[in-house]
């Protein structure tokens, strides 16, 4: 079977292969599901998304699934416990920032800010289709993102810099960043007229 052409980052690595053929760029329009990713890609900084990726099943056994409510209400005895789980990146400055993440993620709800509409919003509600031909001329930040990082850190939110952000922006299909030549980028397109959040 011929080996499809895909975006030059993944390498050779199977599980990234994967990620990149069946999630990267694809959009996501669930609240929970965007959230993690943005904790996710907080736990990234200074490492390589490979790193997180591989230790992803760990993140979600240790942060229970990755439920806004029950993190929301960790203490210094969950801190404690994650600290010492070497399945995940044991930084308490992170751990932290997931914890008050999660509280800034509350308390968008419970002042009716669904989580997905508020990011799609700094995108105009559809995917920005981009046509870079190779993945080095994508930008690591845009004007989105430093928007997004803004109102982001302003609801209390950490780790989520204009760079951390644009990386989930790209992963999670507010911008299509598939190189040209990759087989994923008209199917990502395609996966664009999707239903927006509303």
């Amino acid at each position: 079977m011929e080996t499809p052409v895909r975006c030059s980052w993944p390498g050779h690595d199977p599980l990234y292969c994967a990620y990149h053929d069946e999630e990267w760029g694809t959009p996501e329009w669930d609240d929970r599901a965007l959230w993690e990713k943005l904790i996710l890609d907080g736990f990234q900084a200074g490492l390589s998304w490979i790193t997180i990726l591989r230790k992803r099943e760990a993140f979600r056994r240790a942060f229970e699934g990755f439920d806004p409510e029950r993190i929301a209400r960790y203490g210094e005895a969950d801190v404690a416990r994650l600290l010492a789980d070497a399945g995940i990146v044991r930084s308490r400055a992170k751990i932290e920032a997931a914890i008050g993440s999660a509280r800034a993620y509350l308390d968008m709800q419970q002042r009716g800010e669904a989580f997905a509409p508020f990011v799609w919003s700094f995108v105009d509600g559809r995917p920005v289709q981009n046509a870079w031909p190779t993945a080095k001329h994508a930008p690591t930040q845009t004007a989105q993102s430093e928007s997004l990082a803004k109102a982001l850190k302003q609801r209390g939110f950490r780790f989520c810099g204009p760079v951390i952000v644009y990386a989930f922006m790209q992963a999670t299909g507010l911008v299509n960043d598939h190189s040209t030549d990759c087989f994923r980028w008209s199917e990502v397109q395609a996966l664009s007229d999707g239903e927006a959040p509303s």
